[in-house]
């Protein structure tokens, strides 16, 4: 069946599902290069960071703003880059910036969510309409006659939409849990990394301290 057909067989509600369809498709390819590029990279570059950051605190940060498109990149800057602040003040600007990267990663969750909700909801709207169709076209005595068109149609009607309605939840669906997986993993590694590079900031604050201290 020709792509236009099957539309014009699903009815009106046919063009709002292929509308949501199209969006979800063009958000999915955002997001997909997204988790692609942080994926990708992130790892490799936290761990040079926190290996770099034991030698030298300044190449450490120099590293970071060339990698400065990652959000985990973003955090620790906002940390490193304040000037001399104690570990409670340290781990309250890492706090205050993963929470600021948080919209970020979960970018789009709320139209997916949307779109799973309501293309089954129209697919069914679709189907009672289709069927109100078929009904109001069959009369007794006329199976075979000239409203056997309108009773077709109506069927097809109702098969259609509920067949795209369901097509477009279930693919939205399983790359919206896709990407609440690699948020919550992302979550987790930034708790688990954030957490490293506070407690080699607090060694440093320490040590510095110490020295001072031995200085006087």
């Amino acid at each position: 069946m020709p792509i236009i057909t099957f539309f014009k067989a699903g009815g009106i509600v046919a063009w709002p599902l292929l509308c949501f369809s199209l969006v979800a498709v063009a958000l999915i390819a955002e997001r997909l290069i997204f988790w692609f590029r942080v994926t990708r990279r992130q790892q490799r570059v936290v761990r040079e960071v926190l290996k770099l950051y034991q030698q030298n605190p300044n190449i450490a940060i120099n590293y970071l703003r060339q990698n400065a498109d990652l959000p985990i990149a973003k955090i620790f800057l906002e940390a490193l880059e304040l000037d001399r602040p104690n570990p409670e003040e340290f781990r309250l600007a890492l706090e205050s910036a993963a929470q600021a990267e948080l919209p970020t990663l979960k970018r789009f969750n709320t139209v997916f969510d949307t779109i799973v909700s309501i293309s089954p909801l129209l697919g069914l709207l679709g189907t009672i309409l289709g069927l109100m169709t078929a009904f109001s076209s069959l009369k007794i005595g006329d199976v075979g006659g000239s409203r056997t068109a309108g009773v077709t149609g109506g069927i097809s009607e109702a098969l259609v939409s509920t067949v795209m309605g369901l097509v477009v939840a279930i693919f939205t669906l399983v790359f919206a849990n896709m990407f609440r997986g690699l948020y919550q993993r992302q979550l987790a590694l930034i708790q688990e990394y954030g957490g490293q590079l506070e407690l080699l900031y607090r060694r440093q604050y320490e040590q510095g301290r110490d020295v001072y201290a031995t200085s006087r």
